[in-house]
């Protein structure tokens, strides 16, 4: 929704959806019911509450995006009565699905998909209560932009929202441990902690220790069977190799055989949901790099051991399954969200409608080993919103990346009848300055030219640099170097060398600006903004290795944002963390 024009697509899957609405209120799994994990669900012809929420998230979704309040209109009746169905069944539903109300019996993951395909078991009940908030939370969002106040429908949903943030909380803090569990929970579990963070469900006063608390998850083992086919046919080089960069370890009670390695923190354990919650969440927090880090992590559970397995699209699980789970699934596609809102640094700001107002958060690596540059481009029915950053004076000895000082060169461009709000990073100390262009120069000629170069790059194969591929003859995996078109870098079109001769306007001092933490409005035009003195260092490493925990690095550090209070709550127009 975010990259492609897809209006009309998903207004078709709304209505789909809202055709196939029983009677009784209930919404079905999917868009044209076929019967599908009905079992998941609460009963009575609902599928499971988080794909049946789907009707009413979507619809918020869409509005921020493309501002069809006749949708929101068409709309609204249907998804109140999903919600009646909800508070006439969900309790007792989910009673009979073996919940208790206050889970004294709930070990985790009952009827439901949850966080499905993580690296850790699922807690379904969270999965299941928060998407009935959300879908009380979308019915408050809708009445409001609609213009039902008062005793309608808005305040209905709000104040259903509210109750079950609350419930929620209660039952996740009730252990004392603030790590937003279930109350048996031992912290194995997910979407707790990211979903609490990012929906705005954890009270505000707890969200710096929940949030502390989180970096004390581990990495473990992953005993799969194709990983254990996989590693009995490498050669002893190969398999020191893995062994040196951590990605296998022995298991004494394994006889020290050696098994795959998952990280928490420089790879992924997260489902479905918690792939957009974490990622978000740690950027929104002050703690990008990290996200970054496990963006650009080695070994299973990462991007890099699917493109090393030669993947051309997302797979549905993290492991290697040549039997059971797809080679072609979106479901961790949150991914791609993340690198153009939070890497990059545009989004549909989450209060706008029809994307007419995006924020530029560009947020950086502690090192530029990590990255060098980042840019995207935010397409809305106002036009292309486009972002692009680049350390600049890098040295020529790239052992110094971790510690030199460098400047940091933004380039924002927003479209006529766009507006928007550029956001600094975390850093405040270093001084900011902004400057615009007095003429548009040939933006279409520049991206033109930008394309072309980046498409012979890509015939060039200058990315992925390696794969692993399977000798028939010998049984023997063994790793093939030759480079992949996929994953070759491109220069932004923003800063390509056609528009080096830019005229722009004198310089101004935003550094007081960012210092209060005030978002910088940006009308429309193209501009540069400089970000002096910016001292690169060592990315964050555990002392017990890739899959050991941050918790002290973070406790020691703390959240710049954690005690923000405009995100201790759920605002009614953010429709970005209403689920």
């Amino acid at each position: 929704m975010h990259m492609f024009d897809m209006s009309a697509f998903y207004k078709k899957t709304i209505r789909d959806w809202m055709d196939a609405q029983w009677d009784n209120g209930a919404y079905t799994e999917t868009s044209v019911w076929q019967n599908l994990n009905d079992y998941a669900g609460i009963g009575k012809g609902a599928g499971e509450t988080v794909w049946a929420t789907a009707p009413p998230v979507l619809t918020v979704r869409h509005m921020q995006h493309y501002g069809d309040l006749d949708l929101l209109v068409r709309s609204l009746v249907k998804h109140l009565k999903w919600l009646q169905f909800l508070e006439a069944n969900f309790e007792q539903g989910m009673l009979e699905k073996g919940y208790d109300k206050l889970l004294n019996n709930y070990f985790g993951q009952k009827s439901g998909l949850g966080d499905w395909l993580g690296m850790r078991p699922r807690d379904t009940y969270i999965t299941h209560s928060g998407f009935y908030m959300a879908a009380a939370r979308c019915l408050a969002y809708i009445s409001h932009k609609v213009g039902i106040e008062a005793l309608g429908p808005e305040q209905k949903g709000m104040a259903k929202a509210k109750w079950l943030q609350d419930r929620i909380a209660y039952l996740y803090l009730r252990n004392g441990k603030d790590d937003f569990d279930f109350p048996r929970g031992k912290t194995r579990h997910s979407p707790g902690p990211e979903m609490g963070l990012f929906a705005r469900i954890v009270p505000g006063e707890k969200r710096c220790v929940v949030f502390e608390n989180w970096f004390k998850r581990e990495g473990s083992v992953w005993p799969g069977d194709e990983e254990k086919r996989f590693m009995d046919e490498l050669s002893a080089e190969d398999t020191q190799f893995l062994f040196d960069r951590g990605e296998l370890k022995k298991v004494k009670r394994k006889g020290n055989r050696l098994t795959m390695t998952w990280s928490m923190w420089e790879g992924f354990h997260e489902g479905i949901f918690s792939m957009r919650y974490s990622l978000s969440t740690l950027s929104e927090m002050g703690f990008h790099h990290i996200a970054l880090r496990k963006a650009s992590g080695t070994g299973m559970a990462t991007f890099e051991y699917l493109l090393r397995h030669n993947a051309t699209t997302m797979w549905e699980s993290w492991w290697r399954s040549e039997d059971l789970y797809s080679r072609n699934h979106p479901m961790l596609g949150a991914f791609a969200e993340w690198m153009s809102s939070s890497v990059a640094g545009v989004s549909v700001h989450p209060t706008t409608v029809g994307g007419r107002q995006v924020l530029f958060w560009p947020q950086f690596p502690k090192s530029a080993k990590t990255l060098e540059y980042a840019s995207a481009i935010q397409g809305t029915p106002q036009g292309d919103f486009a972002v692009a950053w680049r350390f600049e004076d890098l040295p020529e000895d790239k052992n110094e990346y971790d510690s030199a000082l460098v400047m940091v060169r933004i380039r924002l461009l927003v479209p006529p009848g766009g507006e928007g709000f550029m956001r600094p990073p975390f850093h405040t100390e270093e001084k900011f300055t902004i400057k615009h262009a007095l003429s548009i120069p040939d933006l279409l000629g520049a991206k033109s030219a930008a394309d072309g170069e980046c498409s012979n790059r890509r015939e060039a194969r200058m990315g992925f640099p390696y794969s692993w591929e399977y000798d028939r003859i010998n049984s023997r995996w063994y790793r093939l170097r030759s480079s992949k078109s996929i994953g070759t870098p491109c220069v932004s079109f923003l800063f390509h060398t056609t528009l080096n001769d830019i005229t722009w306007s004198s310089s101004r001092d935003i550094t007081q600006t960012f210092a209060e933490g005030t978002d910088k409005r940006v009308a429309p035009g193209l501009y540069e903004v400089i970000i002096s003195n910016w001292q690169l260092e060592k990315e964050v490493e555990s002392p017990e290795g890739r899959t050991g925990n941050l918790f002290e690095y973070v406790k020691k550090n703390g959240s710049p944002n954690c005690n923000n209070e405009s995100s201790f709550e759920w605002d009614i127009n953010d429709a970005t963390h209403i689920i």
